[in-house]
């Protein structure tokens, strides 16, 4: 009885701190979710619906220290219900079958592709034979055509061309398209070569479509006051269309660890309230009538909480947009009603609201970092508020303020962005130093003062002073980028070692009393477990057009181009800077049509297309045989075509093991049985 006596006192002694675990237990119900390989049923949902009302109801009869667990249950069964339930409430078909024809549908969408094509999505959709109940909800199409019409929000759009539906992963275990493109309802992605025709103009009265119409008229009227990089710069931090950036620029960002500046995240949602909370503030106490008759700090909160809300709807409205929405608005409502904005009651609750209205945030890097990111600050800068250290001169401490809260949230989202992009930026935190400062002392203030100015047409006033800081910290990211091992590289982790590592840190940072020292204990097995990681021996590609195996040069592709994407999640993953080209050369050379490698007792045989195939009629039984095309050999061996590979997805051998993406991604609304088989 003792050991439950312990265990009784020491949740006891964690009152009052216990509600950031809250988001914690809702998300391991998420999580468990996702974790399952087949579609869970009523009565699972059923049986840990009461255990979850039964934990909740015996928490409140019993309070004490045990009642904590109870919550904990209840918290995980309600995030488990949750995650079913979006699951099915965004259900929209998916196309089952490669479709050529014409697409028709309702612009609800403009950006661009990872090749810097235009891309649209569309709604309300009428494909070519194919009924209504079996045609997806939204599709993705790049534009690979010259002439481009000037294209609208709401705009009914035709065009012949190529879709099929979103890819599974590029190699097993790895991040799953299908199931991220199947919670934003998209059910195909292609491309068209062919002229898109407007069929009809642009629809009034949909709200969606205005605000859309609203934000690409501004990104176009900022780009045409600012030139270059700097007006795509701008465009993207205020309306979120990020369509101008061109590519280089775009690179230099990610290797300077400055491409979180473009993205409409907690960082510009809080610069933009804090700007305009502090200018609200400073004018009513300016004006001593006001400041003493008025409550200046809840006017101020309020003010900054609708410019917040402005924010959004002009950006779009995306995860991540939506995620820093919710953070500003606790912390602001933290203000009206009289309590501590910044704390971890607040980041609690803001993961709370995120996690009930989108549970499948929780998988994504942007959720992963921005709360790693918060959780950090927070509770370091309340040890060093309630720490009995010597205080920094005024004058110095915004700058000790700076390089802190830089380390802090640099540590915290280190380890999260390379599990997720393989990268490390080496000098991520001078180049913060740089850049940050800028964000919030002249482009945030700049955009706001622009806004203002508009209606006079002066607008030009804040733009100008914007593209001068925008300017400066292209030219931090685009000098830092081009140091000398600048970005490093490091293999995909193993799937459990970021949950782990998530958990130990959490235990570090939430945790009262001497124990929380018990957290580097996980979070050391983490970084264990990745420096141990073994990538497979071999890949092969979804599509049968390509075929990677690890040698100890790094991994050996079997084509020099095509499939251009697997081949570089599979470099990045395996940690290797390499580009395409470089990894085809070392493949070995052998004569014929067929690329063949040996890797232990097998031998692998890829078949790069109809002349390969034609050419290659018989096989043995030592052999894997690989085709982008149908073939029919005669003989023992394996042979993965298109056909076969629909039902297996992507492959990896290791150790003579061969996995395949269905074995892990199991069945699931996302990935339904394969037809006929």
């Amino acid at each position: 009885m003792r050991a439950p006596a312990m265990v009784e006192t020491a949740l006891l002694r964690q009152r009052g701190h216990l509600y950031p675990w809250a988001p914690v237990c809702l998300g391991l119900g998420i999580g468990a979710w996702f974790l399952l390989r087949s579609e869970p049923g009523l009565p699972l949902y059923a049986a840990l619906g009461t255990i979850g009302a039964v934990s909740a109801a015996a928490a409140l009869r019993w309070p004490g220290g045990w009642s904590a667990l109870g919550w904990a249950l209840a918290l995980a069964a309600l995030g488990f219900g949750l995650a079913g339930m979006r699951a099915h409430r965004v259900d929209a078909p998916v196309l089952g079958f490669r479709y050529y024809g014409p697409v028709e549908g309702r612009l609800v969408g403009l950006d661009r592709s990872a090749s810097d094509a235009l891309r649209i999505t569309l709604d309300q959709l009428r494909l070519d034979r194919v009924p209504p109940h079996r045609t997806p909800a939204r599709v993705r199409l790049s534009l690979h055509t010259p002439d481009i019409p000037d294209l609208r929000p709401g705009m009914r759009v035709m065009a012949t061309g190529h879709l099929s539906p979103p890819s599974g992963p590029a190699e097993p275990g790895g991040f799953d398209f299908r199931r991220h493109a199947w919670f934003q309802r998209l059910g195909a992605v292609g491309y068209t070569r062919n002229p898109v025709l407007v069929i009809a103009p642009p629809e009034t009265g949909a709200v969606s479509v205005t605000i859309l119409s609203i934000r690409l008229a501004a990104s176009q009227h900022v780009q045409a006051r600012l030139s270059g990089d700097a007006g795509g710069f701008a465009a993207a931090v205020t309306t979120g269309d990020r369509s101008g950036v061109s590519r280089e620029a775009l690179q230099d960002l990610r290797d300077s660890n400055l491409a979180h500046l473009l993205a409409i995240s907690g960082l510009h949602m809080g610069l933009l309230a804090g700007f305009v909370f502090a200018a609200m503030r400073l004018g009513i106490a300016a004006v001593p009538y006001l400041a003493l008759r008025l409550p200046g700090h809840k006017i101020a909160a309020l003010a900054a909480l609708c410019a917040a809300a402005g924010y959004l709807a002009l950006s779009g409205r995306n995860l991540a947009t939506e995620r820093a929405f919710i953070m500003v608005a606790v912390a602001l409502l933290a203000v009206l009603l009289d309590r501590r904005a910044l704390s971890l009651r607040a980041v609690a609750t803001a993961a709370l609201v995120v996690l009930v209205l989108r549970p499948e945030a929780l998988l994504s890097p942007g959720f992963q970092m921005s709360f790693a990111a918060t959780v950090a600050l927070v509770a370091v800068f309340g040890w060093l508020r309630d720490a009995p250290v010597q205080r920094a001169p005024a004058w110095l401490r915004p700058v000790i303020g700076l390089i802190v809260s830089s380390a802090v949230a640099g540590a915290a989202t280190g380890p999260v962005a390379a599990a997720h992009f393989n990268t490390l930026a080496h000098f991520g935190l001078p180049a913060n130093l740089l850049s940050v400062p800028l964000m919030g002392l002249v482009v945030i203030p700049g955009a706001v003062l622009a806004l203002l100015l508009a209606p006079f047409g002066l607008d030009q006033v804040g733009l100008t002073a914007m593209g001068l800081a925008l300017n400066w910290i292209l030219g931090v990211a685009r000098t830092v980028a081009a140091l000398p091992d600048a970005v490093g590289h490091v293999p995909q982790p193993g799937p459990w070692v970021l949950p782990v590592l998530c958990l130990g840190m959490l235990w570090l940072l939430l945790w009262q009393g001497r124990a929380r020292a018990l957290g580097l204990l996980p979070a050391a097995l983490a970084f264990g477990l990745w420096t141990q990681e073994q990538r497979p021996q071999v890949l092969i590609a979804d599509n049968g057009g390509l075929i990677g195996v690890m040698t100890p040069q790094g991994r050996a592709l079997s084509r020099d181009k095509g499939s251009g994407f697997i081949a570089g999640i599979w470099l990045e993953n395996d940690g290797d800077g390499a580009g395409q080209p470089a990894a085809a050369r070392r493949w070995p050379v052998r004569p014929g049509a067929a690329r063949i490698f040996r890797v232990g007792d097998r031998e692998l045989v890829h078949l790069t297309g109809k002349r390969a195939a034609a050419g290659f009629t018989a096989c043995r039984r030592d052999q894997i045989v690989v085709a982008p095309v149908p073939i029919d050999l005669t003989g023992p061996c394996r042979t993965f075509d298109p056909a076969a590979l629909r039902a297996t997805g992507s492959l990896s051998l290791t150790d003579g093991r061969l996995t395949t993406a269905r074995e892990l991604s199991g069945t699931r609304l996302w990935h339904p049985p394969p037809a006929g088989r």
